[in-house]
């Protein structure tokens, strides 16, 4: 059997954990993993001014998530080298060195000659919502999937090498149940508690329909090492945030799976209740 490969495609350091348990999972199986982040967060928060200032802010993410990367045993992670873009709106949007000025041409062409080289079976990005609508999320994802097909096309940058052909891709899924639940969980909390990712947004618009899902896969065991690798993120751990503040039963609940959407396969489409990113691979 060739040696399977899990390619993971996301914007920032921290993203890497919609798809922690699956780099967990299938590199205990013996699957080579690796991890592409588009930037280095540069315009994040930061949770402690004793940890970062915003002029250090991208070296210091770069940091955290190598120091991420060793506990998810990664084989490889790339940077693109690109500027984090900021929230939708904001003037980082406008940066000409940020993520969503980028000519698209060249970023494909970066995760082609990537893709050509690390030969995955699978890749996993964004939806087209970017989970929640930052810039560079949509950015990595409309990104993401021109490569998937680009890179095995022989007519397209031939000069990257021989095609190859990734079996499956799979967009990371937030199943809009979770979201629900946040969504009355937050009903009960002063109003100014809340999240400014949340407010205001229709909970049944935001996330993907249950049964739009194809791959729900359980992480329960997994759960401590994801947390000990999100906890290498300590610019992006405020206490306060409205996410830490949810109760155990719900974050144990939509935390003990990750859920994914098929978004294209050259190996046929997935069996409800297979539940693995891998199945029917060669």
């Amino acid at each position: 059997m060739a040696t399977r490969r899990l390619l993971g495609l996301y914007a920032h350091p921290d993203d890497e954990g919609t798809m922690s348990g699956a780099f967990l999972r299938y590199g205990a199986e013996g699957v080579e993993t690796g991890l592409v982040c588009a930037t280095r967060g540069e315009v994040g928060e930061i949770s402690d001014p004793a940890l970062a200032t915003p002029e250090n802010l991208g070296q210091v993410r770069e940091g955290e998530m190598r120091a991420a990367a060793e506990v998810l045993k990664l084989n490889h992670l790339w940077f693109l080298d690109y500027r984090d873009s900021g929230m939708a709106g904001t003037a980082d949007n406008n940066d000409p060195r940020a993520f969503v000025q980028v000519n698209p041409a060249e970023v494909v062409g970066k995760l082609v000659a990537i893709i050509r080289q690390f030969q995955p079976q699978v890749m996993v990005t964004f939806d087209e919502t970017g989970g929640y609508g930052h810039p560079d999320h949509i950015a990595i994802h409309r990104y993401a999937t021109s490569a998937f097909h680009a890179a095995a096309d022989d007519a397209q940058y031939p000069e990257l090498g021989p095609a190859w052909s990734v079996s499956k891709l799979y967009y990371s899924a937030f199943p809009r149940s979770a979201i629900r639940a946040i969504g009355a969980w937050m009903q009960t909390q002063d109003p100014s508690a809340g999240s400014s990712l949340l407010r205001g947004v229709d909970p049944e618009k935001m996330g993907l329909p249950d049964e739009q899902i194809n791959v729900w896969l359980n992480v329960e065991e997994l759960r401590a090492t994801k947390d000990r690798s999100w906890s290498k993120h300590r610019t992006q751990m405020d206490p306060n945030n409205f996410m830490a503040k949810i109760p155990e039963d719900i974050q144990r609940e939509w935390r003990s799976k990750e859920c994914y959407q098929l978004a294209a396969s050259r190996v046929g489409p997935d069996v409800p209740g297979e539940n693995d990113l891998f199945a029917r691979v060669p």
